[in-house]
């Protein structure tokens, strides 16, 4: 396919073609003009520049008609294309039938968020959006935006927060967490006290070299250590190990009551403040308006956004209770 000559075009009005169209319509310059609703002058002043660039006289009179040239004829059928072409796409509207449409979704996490979102998100889309695919990935946060800039993701989810105006975001949830730990295997009760939660060999998730883990700078604010007998990358890394070991650890309160109860573990206030940040759900101002991604975006806050910690958590304790139920579906 032949490219496009941009510099060729720029000189080029193509605001006559338009001319043109009304002209082998109307067949008088005065009708021409009353279609374009512009005065016949201006008018007569397009169709001589058409016939100079075109060095064709286009129309000539015939009785009290203007007549096509055999140039004009042969130009008339792929003017007419164009123009309706043209038509087309400004007045085409974006659409996205989730029933019967096949899209790739690329989904960015930060922490334990894909656990939380992702088994309630796959149900969704076998029930409702089959040709639906989705691809999640873990991203550290000063990577995320980079990737969304790059399409390489269409959402990120986590604890992400940028000024910048390029990007859009819509809070989710506070963040909060709580202690976790095997009641058969840690003797410890329903309050622990800030010297247990320090000395007690913990286990944490670490995505560095660091043995504090995500932890590390909200304990450098406080101005706490624990005593970090293990760290794994993944969160349940660390279910399993304290499920199974005499450690406890600190986690998101949401991944603690969602999933500690399959493990067999107590999901107990931390006896400290953490300021942890919040969960937001994060894309770009170029995908504002996509009616796919709004869908997805819907799902996710529905999803997120509306399975709470139980009353009694804080953003630096976690609570007893059973896990939440799950977010009831956002209309479509």
């Amino acid at each position: 396919m032949q490219s496009i000559d941009h510099f060729d075009l720029r000189s080029f009005d193509l605001n006559l073609l338009i001319a043109f169209d009304a002209m082998m319509h109307e067949r008088s310059v005065t009708r021409a003009a009353e279609r374009l609703k512009i005065r016949q002058p201006a008018m007569s002043h397009s169709l001589s520049v058409l016939r100079t660039m075109l060095d064709d006289k286009l129309f000539v009179r015939v009785g009290t008609q203007m007549q096509p040239t055999a140039r004009a004829q042969a130009l008339a059928e792929p003017i007419g294309q164009t123009l309706r072409m043209m038509q087309d796409i400004i007045h085409t509207t974006a659409s996205f039938d989730p029933a019967t449409d096949e899209r790739l979704f690329r989904l960015g996490f930060s922490s334990e968020v894909e656990l939380l979102l992702m088994p309630e998100l796959a149900t969704v889309l076998r029930e409702r959006a089959p040709g639906v695919r989705l691809h999640g990935r873990p991203v550290k946060p000063d990577e995320a935006y980079r990737m969304l800039d790059d399409r390489v993701l269409d959402v990120a989810v986590g604890c992400f927060d940028s000024q910048a105006k390029r990007y859009r975001q819509q809070p989710l949830y506070e963040q909060s967490l709580s202690c976790v730990f095997h009641p058969d295997r840690v003797g410890l009760g329903d309050a622990i006290s800030l010297q247990d939660y320090l000395t007690h060999p913990h286990a944490l998730v670490s995505l560095s070299d660091s043995l504090h883990g995500c932890l590390e700078s909200a304990l450098d604010r406080v101005g706490g250590r624990l005593n970090v007998a293990a760290t794994s990358s993944e969160f349940l890394g660390v279910l399993g190990m304290i499920a199974c070991a005499p450690l406890i650890a600190t986690l998101p309160t949401r991944m603690a009551m969602r999933y500690g109860s399959a493990f067999g573990l107590r999901v107990v206030p931390v006896p400290m403040t953490f300021d942890v940040p919040d969960v937001s759900l994060v894309w770009t101002a170029q995908t504002d308006n996509d009616p796919g991604s709004e869908w997805l975006r819907g799902w996710i806050g529905g999803i997120l956004g509306s399975t709470r910690p139980e009353t009694g958590a804080s953003r630096g304790g976690g609570n007893t209770s059973r896990a939440p139920a799950p977010a009831k579906a956002p209309e479509e």
